[in-house]
């Protein structure tokens, strides 16, 4: 999976969400961190949320409870990058 910059920097700036210390530090050191840990991003919200039902566990959670969930980082152009930590 290709990482844009937008990826990469969203990551970065928001690590802490699901981290409690860094990860990464670097552009380079966060595309090989999710490239390991195999983040998928998505392009609109309702693909994201069939993802986030179908592999982590949401049962009962609301939209909103999903868009605020630590492994889900909401980028600037509206897509969406889910790391599983």
């Amino acid at each position: 999976m290709k990482y844009d910059t937008l990826c990469l920097e969203t990551f970065l700036k928001k690590q802490g969400q699901l981290f409690d210390e860094p990860v990464a530090e670097t552009p380079e050191e966060a595309r090989d961190f999710l490239e390991e840990c195999m983040a998928e991003v998505f392009d609109t919200f309702k693909e994201m949320k069939r993802y986030f039902q179908e592999n982590l566990d949401a049962s009962g959670m609301t939209d909103q409870e999903i868009r605020e969930a630590c492994e889900v980082f909401e980028l600037p152009d509206g897509r969406f990058l889910v790391v599983e930590g």
